[in-house]
């Protein structure tokens, strides 16, 4: 054999063992870092031992700080309901904001804080079946809130028009003035709304001619923006996009109303967490919701979010730390699998689980993907280097807020080293 052939063949067979070296996972391990050596102590502390969603408000305020400044300031500030869905929170945030404008997305929600806001104003953030708007004036009993004047319902379409307008029409005759309906516009999410001016201004003279109903203004969604690359136009290219079919959409309005438009008098929404930073003042709406970008659930670490911080954190207690990972039927491979990826070592069986969330402290702990998830004990892994024993929480920053809020009862507010207080978190039903 000649020397170029051995170097081939040597080659040959280097190559993948050098792919498969490179491939094989390297332990990782840590411990708790001060801050969250310093919430574990706090949740001791507080009996806490079980799982918890945790809002640090010194964070929580920072990025109210940042919302603050960044806001333009011909805009008003409108917060989303539903990812902040605590009445405590809510009025937390408002005090620091001085708001009373909120978006709302769930009938149980609308009626509760109808209930205990009566000075809310509300815009609903989706379309709601004409049904679950008359099971909110069913049980809809605060007389100090004025339902007729503080709700602003959305329609998308001539179809949801006429049915809120045969509501409407039944409510009046019980002394209920106009019901007002907000018009959702397609401004590039294609998530339905009215798409061109035309479709859009046939329904708002539909509207005008409907003595039960009053035309409120206009909501566009564009969270698409954010999220769209830069060979695409980037985000800003996208946002300006979007704002062109909004001013589309307003000069319809505009042209419909004639001498009667003010645009002061509309609510004309846009905005989301992950693109409120972006907006100069320029834009041809007024205001602006967002309401993840105040606790920073992981689908909101973006670019736009830069200088907000992480405020909420799911917190759960180390039942079973174990010094062998054993799958059941497979139990002599143990071995092997910790030979290929020492992080597989150990096994922390936690108190609950299976949420949409990702660990984040002691750094090391991975899923176990042959195990599979348990919303009774989860299973996660972690080297022999992980600093982590019963008793022990494994904190989870999750990747939302607007559900994953709902799953632990009280969320503990976390302050100056303590559990200060707990705020309680909206109900699905009633």
């Amino acid at each position: 054999m000649n020397r170029r052939r051995r170097l081939l063949i040597g080659a040959a067979v280097a190559a993948p063992l050098a792919a498969l070296v490179a491939a094989k996972p390297r332990a990782r391990s840590g411990a708790h870092d001060d801050y969250f050596l310093g919430l574990q102590s706090a949740l001791a502390e507080a009996g806490l031992l079980r799982p918890t969603l945790v809002i640090d408000r010194a964070r929580l305020d920072h990025n109210l700080g940042r919302l603050k400044a960044n806001l333009p300031a011909n805009f008003a500030y409108r917060i989303v309901a539903k990812s902040l869905p605590s009445l405590p929170l809510i009025e937390h945030v408002r005090r620091a904001t001085g708001t009373d404008r909120l978006m709302v997305f769930h009938q149980p929600f609308l009626n509760l804080i109808a209930e205990r806001m009566a000075d809310a104003r509300l815009l609903l953030g989706k379309p709601m079946p004409v049904g679950a708007a008359q099971r909110f004036f069913a049980h809809h009993r605060n007389l100090d809130f004025d339902a007729a004047a503080q709700i602003e319902w959305l329609v998308d379409t001539p179809t949801r028009i006429t049915e809120y307008a045969e509501l409407a029409r039944a409510r009046t005759g019980e002394g209920m003035g106009p019901l007002r309906v907000n018009f959702e516009i397609d401004v590039g999410l294609h998530r339905g709304g009215f798409g061109d001016a035309q479709a859009l201004a046939e329904a708002l003279r539909a509207v005008l001619a409907e003595p039960a109903l009053q035309f409120s203004g206009l909501m566009g969604y564009e969270a698409h923006a954010s999220k769209i690359p830069g060979f695409l136009g980037g985000p800003r290219g996208a946002l300006a996009r979007a704002m062109q079919r909004y001013a589309d959409a307003l000069a319809a309005v505009r042209e419909t109303l004639g001498a009667d438009f003010d645009a002061g008098a509309l609510t004309l929404n846009a905005g989301g967490s992950t693109t409120y930073a972006m907006y100069d003042g320029s834009e041809p709406c007024n205001e602006l919701a967002m309401g993840s970008g105040l606790v920073m659930p992981t689908d909101f670490d973006v670019p736009t979010l830069a200088d907000h911080q992480a405020a909420c954190f799911i917190a759960t207690p180390v039942l079973k730390a174990l010094e062998r990972t054993d799958i059941p039927g497979i139990e002599s491979l143990a071995g092997l699998m910790r030979a290929w990826d020492p992080n597989t070592a150990r096994a922390f069986f936690l108190y609950g689980g299976y949420w949409l969330a990702e660990p984040v402290s002691p750094p090391g702990l991975q899923r176990n993907p042959i195990w599979g998830h348990s919303t009774n004990q989860d299973l996660y892994n972690g080297s022999t280097e992980v600093e982590l024993g019963v008793g022990d929480h494994v904190f989870f920053r999750p990747h939302q807020s607007e559900f994953v809020f709902l799953q632990f009862g009280d969320l503990a507010v976390y302050d100056a080293g303590r559990i200060v207080e707990t705020w309680p978190v909206f109900t699905q039903g009633a």
